[in-house]
């Protein structure tokens, strides 16, 4: 390949992604999905293949492009009109939390672990399973949130409540297991832990899927 062809075709190969990624619209970028996540990388992946193939020129190159360029286009249309195919390709949001609770199927369902959860809610600004009425995830892996009518807004500032101070939730239980470290870094030990199951009527650790201790509210369990 001389140095001309080269240019020649990489202006070529520029130009053609820019206006494809114009006719698909935003959603490529700032709603990525997994299936868009894919269709992205095979397609930057077959321009690299023909750009840098001797055996390939324009035509291969723009066959390679507006065919998979006319697939992305067609299964977008699709999935504007009809609702199944939209399922198809891009799921449908998760109820994760349900008035207050985490529901245990649909975290296995959607492959997602307390550690995951708990992140996607600090993104969100919720520190505290407690904090959340509804959280949903959505398709794009992100998750939107409806906080308890107790810690939406007014703030105590715009109450002028005296300050209180803030402590963040810790985890103690997950999935059955205790989390030793996070039990014993909040000073206590599995005598405290035993009994505050007791009085909430659990008979085993095994009988809890979540428990969460924050300072001043005690232990907040929910069972399978």
């Amino acid at each position: 390949m001389t140095p001309g062809s080269i240019m020649i075709e990489t202006l070529f190969g520029f130009v053609s992604l820019l206006f494809i990624t114009k006719l698909l619209g935003k959603t490529q970028i700032t709603q990525l999905t997994a299936f868009d996540f894919i269709s992205a990388m095979i397609f930057g992946e077959l321009v690299g293949n023909v750009l840098f193939d001797d055996k390939a020129g324009l035509k291969e190159m723009a066959l390679a492009i507006f065919l998979w360029g006319g697939l992305l286009y067609v299964i977008e249309w699709s999935t504007q009109r009809f609702k199944r195919t939209r399922e198809l390709f891009e799921g449908k949001p998760t109820l994760i939390i349900h008035q207050g609770k985490v529901s245990r199927k649909s975290m296995k369902k959607s492959k997602l672990d307390i550690n995951q959860l708990m992140h996607l809610l600090r993104s969100k600004g919720a520190f505290s399973i407690q904090e959340v009425e509804y959280a949903v995830l959505e398709t794009d892996g992100s998750i939107s949130i409806l906080k308890s009518s107790n810690d939406q807004s007014p703030t105590r500032k715009d109450l002028k409540l005296p300050e209180q101070d803030v402590h963040i939730p810790i985890l103690m239980i997950v999935d059955g297991e205790v989390l030793w470290d996070n039990v014993r870094e909040s000073g206590f030990d599995q005598n405290w832990l035993d009994k505050q199951l007791k009085e909430k009527k659990f008979n085993s650790v095994k009988e809890v899927f979540i428990a969460e201790f924050k300072t001043g509210e005690g232990l907040y369990v929910q069972p399978y």
